[in-house]
């Protein structure tokens, strides 16, 4: 996968067959980041990182601060790697379940990703943390497959059996 736009654009982030995630395809990642243009967001949390493109994507257009959130051994370690392909060290890496992570932390972020495992997922559960993380202002931005699940106040895409909710915390 190839960082999109910003300062790393054409950079290439280094993704594995032998880890079980799903990547954010292309075409989604593109979508979203369009969306939030201008980019004004300092610090990121990108939960259920897996590839951390999402992340990655994040520091190249000027994020300042991004915290990972992976519970998978050796995502960790391939964010690790990929991380090294960046000139700034603004990066955090957390081996953790995001819940945890997120029921521990007391620190509001700008923007936060979160594609978690499609199956058996607790989404209200999971908006509602994220919310109380996100600083005024702050962006939600959750993947999931094609369902049911609704946000009031929040913008829906849906590309394929892919959904995306972008909610802003007023």
């Amino acid at each position: 996968m190839r960082i999109l736009g910003g300062k790393y654009k054409g950079i290439n982030i280094d993704t594995s067959k032998n880890i079980s995630y799903r990547p954010t395809q292309t075409r989604i990642r593109k979508s979203i980041f369009d969306i939030l243009n201008p980019f004004t967001y300092t610090n990121v949390l990108d939960l259920y990182s897996g590839s951390g493109i999402l992340g990655f994507e994040s520091a190249s257009r000027g994020a300042k601060s991004i915290t990972f959130v992976e519970i998978d051994r050796k995502a960790i370690s391939l964010i690790g790697k990929n991380k090294n392909k960046f000139s700034n060290n603004i990066f955090k890496i957390v081996r953790q379940s995001s819940t945890v992570f997120l029921n521990k932390i007391d620190k509001n972020y700008d923007l936060i990703f979160a594609d978690p495992p499609y199956d058996n997922m607790d989404y209200y559960a999971l908006v509602n943390v994220c919310v109380e993380k996100l600083a005024k202002n702050g962006k939600l931005i959750l993947e999931m497959r094609k369902n049911n699940f609704s946000l009031e106040g929040a913008i829906v895409k849906q590309y394929g059996d892919t959904k995306v909710i972008l909610y802003t915390k007023k």
